[in-house]
């Protein structure tokens, strides 16, 4: 049986062996019990996720043609092959952590993905997966750069995150119009904020929703403009770091009723 590349799924199949187990090798077993692998395709990463030998590995793809191809081709994962959308799915909360993820993401959803996985941290240890290039340089963004943004913040906050390699679109069927890369997040020890998180969510989203404007301005809804007087609030979001936008939440929750 073959399996058709789904444009509307965003599935772009990496051809490259070397490549494939380069991408395995990052994923580090010591500190989890189980691996997940999102957007599995054909299954080219999965063969070499198999030589992990943990026995707890399951994988889940949206596509009904990759599940039957992949139950075919790997028998002894069996139920542990999952029909199911990632992003509708409480599988994270069915199996057995701290969990590992890896995968080649669909282009169109690593972003949505990336929220999902911060949505439940406190099971995922780590992340090895490949992305659009354009994506990863904003997940390993610093402030004071154009491409510094919510993921930035958000991923940085809670994860150690690498930027590993780059991938060239030559390697994929089809071949996709952008360059891939493929970036590493290890969740930190200590990833309880010292603030708020339900604020911090806030405040990061609301500041780069106006990333033009001053966080004074930005942040108008949320505290009215002049209670507090910071220099903080004459900064716009991509001029703060994860530790200020710390301090700005704290400073926030305890001039307001939220």
């Amino acid at each position: 049986m073959e399996v058709n590349p789904k444009k509307k799924l965003g599935q772009h199949f990496l051809t490259d062996r070397n490549i494939a187990e380069k991408i395995v090798s990052f994923l580090k077993t010591d500190s989890i019990n189980s691996i997940l692998e999102i957007g599995p395709g054909k299954g080219i990463l999965t063969e070499y996720i198999l030589h992990k030998k943990l026995e707890t590995i399951y994988v889940v793809d949206i596509d009904e043609e990759s599940i039957i191809y992949l139950k075919a081709k790997f028998p002894k994962l069996d139920n542990k092959i999952i029909q199911d959308d990632f992003l509708k799915s409480d599988i994270l909360a069915r199996i057995e952590s701290p969990v590992g993820i890896i995968g080649n993401l669909p282009y169109n959803i690593s972003s949505q993905i990336m929220f999902k996985i911060l949505e439940n941290k406190e099971k995922v240890k780590e992340v090895v997966c490949m992305i659009q290039k354009e994506v990863a340089e904003r997940f390993v963004a610093q402030p004071n750069s154009k491409t510094y943004g919510i993921l930035s913040v958000l991923l940085q906050a809670f994860f150690e995150v690498n930027y590993l390699f780059s991938v060239s679109n030559n390697v994929f069927y089809p071949k996709p119009k952008v360059q891939s890369a493929v970036v590493k997040l290890v969740r930190k020890e200590n990833y309880q904020l010292p603030c708020s998180e339900k604020m911090f969510f806030k405040i990061v989203k609301a500041g780069f929703g106006q990333r033009r404007k001053t966080l004074r301005n930005s942040l108008s809804k949320i505290i009215e403009k002049g209670k507090v007087e910071n220099v903080l609030f004459a900064k716009r979001p991509e001029q703060l770091s994860v530790h200020e936008f710390i301090e700005l939440t704290n400073l926030i929750t305890n001039n307001t009723d939220v």
